[in-house]
């Protein structure tokens, strides 16, 4: 039995069914997921008012994605429920690989300490989904959650969408300037609307088992490591997979194979004897299964017209490499603050096509490193099968082949650099504009804290050195890291080093409110900082469309 208690919100007749409101919604939002709920508060901290429309009255029934990367939590932090999520989940940063029975290489995803959130945490999506769903609680005027409200047809006019909604107590519709749809692979908006969605379906099947154990299979369970076989003793000839969750819970991921019958698989008699091969006589308990195929398939176009996808209803990748949940994360962070300033017309619709350049090239990205993966660990002909043994042979004592080894590469931000958003840099820069700004400790006041916990939610200058601390340009938000105390309030203090060593000195660096890098100037060059700006905000998009 699922050890997680699936408590149902309940459903709330909206003013809507009697007839009582005919308000326009700045945005409706479909799906309550993690992607949609977090575009619900993300919005609400710009002030933004949304109502969110789910078919369903529950958090996930089991646990499906729990590995949330690096990015993601600092895209958490910002939205308000991180802090809970380190404290519940598994924190890990070492992979093991193993071919055989014999350790080929490990790798430390953070080598450096000196950023507040850890390289990955696993923590089963319906705890992500209800951390979430009480952080909406904490905006009781800007997010109008509603459930058991399915979401039956849009509507296109010039200034709005109707959505008509089906609920157990009748039928309505509510007009939105803006329907973002964040209802998944299986997206019923895409669907009504006709969208192609492109791509390639593996026909390879595998088995997800999340099993209870009181008793670890790792040696030193303190590690919370993540391990992954190719051809493993106890599962000959396929890959398998092996990390903890909280709770107890370890999720267990076996390669099947193509001929697999997925009800066959997934009675748990044949689990058992599966599960029983990787873990010995361990006492276990089944806490959720699932039998899956993938597909890597997104759409041409994230935007039509005033609909808007995000997530899985915009792009989908295989398991391997925790795209999938992660990809959808940094959607909602790239979209938030586009949306938000379209809507208080402090810039233009044109800002939102930038949504789709820089996320429809964020999942391309991931569709190729996923595809890739799937590749490499399921050979598809004779060659590919004797080039992926002699790779693993020899990357045990050669590091070149390390890199050629493919078991997921692991989510990270995709660069937007070259994008039309992003000022290219006139001189060198360890941090070049389209990068995300790394983190790193602070101290403000003698209190310590994190560079990131500064930056987002709006267009922030960061500057460092001595003489940039002078610059202060009107109506822009500024942001000084000194290389040593100083008694000025605003000013951060670069503790360890790390920024002024990274950044440079005397660098003015304008930082996006999703906290990627804009652009980046010495300090001779600040007469380009407007121009830059109204770049950051779409403005050589709106000349490009006039």
């Amino acid at each position: 039995m699922p050890h997680y208690e699936n408590i149902p919100y309940p459903f709330k007749r909206p003013l809507e069914l009697d007839g009582k409101s005919q308000q326009l919604y700045p945005v409706a939002i479909v799906g309550a997921g993690p992607i949609g709920l977090s575009m619900a508060i993300d919005l609400a901290l710009h002030g933004i008012r949304s109502v969110v429309l789910d078919d369903n009255n529950v958090v996930s029934v089991g646990s499906r994605a729990i590995c949330w990367a690096k990015r993601t939590l600092e895209i958490f932090d910002r939205l308000g429920v991180a802090d809970r999520m380190l404290e519940k989940g598994v924190t890990w940063k070492v992979g093991r690989l193993f071919h055989g029975e014999e350790e080929v290489y490990n790798f430390d995803l953070l080598p450096d300490d000196n950023h507040k959130m850890p390289a990955f945490i696993n923590l089963q999506q319906y705890y992500v989904e209800q951390y979430l769903v009480e952080r909406t609680q904490d905006f009781p005027d800007l997010i109008d959650l509603r459930w058991l409200s399915k979401v039956t047809d849009e509507e296109l006019e010039d200034e709005k969408v109707t959505v008509s909604v089906s609920t157990p107590e009748g039928n309505y519709t509510l007009d939105a300037e803006y329907v973002v749809a964040c209802d998944g692979a299986k997206s019923s908006v895409r669907e009504r609307l006709g969208l192609p969605f492109k791509g390639h379906t593996f026909e390879e099947r595998f088995l997800i088992a999340d099993v209870e154990m009181e008793q670890s299979p790792f040696p030193d369970d303190e590690t919370h490591e993540r391990w992954f076989w190719f051809e493993p003793p106890f599962h000959n000839g396929q890959s398998a997979l092996l990390h903890k969750q909280p709770d107890n819970i370890y999720r267990i991921d076996l390669q099947l194979g193509p001929e697999a019958y997925p009800e066959e698989e997934a009675k748990p008699e044949n689990v058992i004897r599966r599960i029983k091969q990787v873990v010995g006589d361990r006492k276990f308990d089944l806490d959720w299964v699932s039998v899956y195929s993938f597909t890597c398939a997104k759409l041409d176009r994230f935007i039509h017209d005033r609909i808007i996808f995000v997530g899985d209803s915009a792009h989908v990748v295989s398991p391997f490499g925790a795209r999938g949940g992660n990809g959808g994360i940094q959607d909602v962070d790239n979209l938030g603050w586009k949306l938000a300033a379209v809507l208080k017309g402090a810039a233009e619709p044109a800002l939102l096509e930038s949504y789709h350049e820089e996320r429809s090239h964020g999942s391309a990205e991931n569709i190729l490193h996923s595809s890739r993966a799937t590749n490499f660990m399921t050979p598809k002909s004779k060659m590919e099968a004797i080039f992926r043994q002699e790779v693993l042979n020899m990357a045990e004592h050669l590091p070149f082949a390390r890199k050629l080894v493919n078991s997921g590469r692991l989510s990270a931000p995709c660069s937007l650099a070259d994008m039309a958003l992003q000022t290219p840099a006139t001189s060198p820069t360890s941090i070049p504009p389209g990068t995300v700004c790394p983190d790193a400790a602070v101290t403000q006041n003698g209190k310590r804290g994190w560079l990131l916990n500064h930056l987002g939610g709006e267009f922030i200058l960061l500057t460092t050195g001595e003489a940039a601390k002078e610059y202060d340009p009107e109506g822009l938000k500024k942001l000084h890291v000194s290389a040593s105390e100083t008694d000025e309030t605003d000013e951060l203090v670069d503790v360890t080093g790390t920024i002024i060593a990274e950044f440079g000195e005397n660098k003015i660096y304008l930082v996006r409110p999703d906290q990627h890098i804009a652009a980046c100037f010495d300090l001779s060059e600040v007469e380009c900082l407007p121009t830059a700006l109204r770049r950051a905000n779409a403005g050589s998009m709106m000349e490009a469309a006039e």
